[in-house]
């Protein structure tokens, strides 16, 4: 089994955390084929890496009705279970099949408030074949938490490991 050591990493620029985590997080998937199993070690991994992570997690387009996103591993308070695509950070993502960033998710139009503590947020969408399967969802605490750094390395980890999906 291959483990992360979190240690140190508080002192690292967040540019330096994510160049550390890529390729652990690239080992720690490697190998193994059970998809929730390795997202399940994703999410665990950022959000101990990443302190102003309110909640971190995946959503799953719906296969069946392709209308909804449903709950995936996470790490976080309690979450909706089912978002509307088209709705929200989340489901907005989906549509337009690109990253999202909300500085302030009460100034995003039709955001849904899962946890009223999150004030930020980032969605990157997980594309295979053309085709939105899932989304990585994080939150913070903090407006304006998420930026161009962000978005690069979160789009470099789905990257990494869309061969999961």
């Amino acid at each position: 089994m291959n483990k992360i050591d979190f240690s140190g990493l508080e002192k690292l620029s967040k540019e330096e955390k994510y160049k550390t985590i890529i390729p652990q997080i690239s080992s720690l998937v490697q190998g193994e084929k059970n998809l929730i199993a390795n997202l399940a070690n994703v999410v665990s991994v950022l959000k101990y890496t990443f302190d102003y992570y309110l909640w971190v997690g995946f959503y799953f387009v719906d296969p069946e009705s392709k209308s909804e996103l449903v709950v995936g591993p996470f790490q976080g308070k309690v979450a909706c279970a089912r978002l509307k695509t088209g709705s929200g950070v989340c489901g907005t993502a989906v549509i337009k099949k690109e990253t999202i960033v909300a500085e302030d998710v009460n100034a995003f139009p039709g955001h849904i408030f899962c946890d009223a503590d999150s004030r930020s947020e980032i969605v990157v969408p997980v594309i295979k074949n053309g085709e939105v399967v899932a989304v990585l969802d994080i939150d913070s605490g903090s407006y304006s938490a998420f930026d161009k750094e962000d978005r690069k390395y979160l789009e470099e980890i789905i990257n990494n490991v869309i061969n999961i999906f």
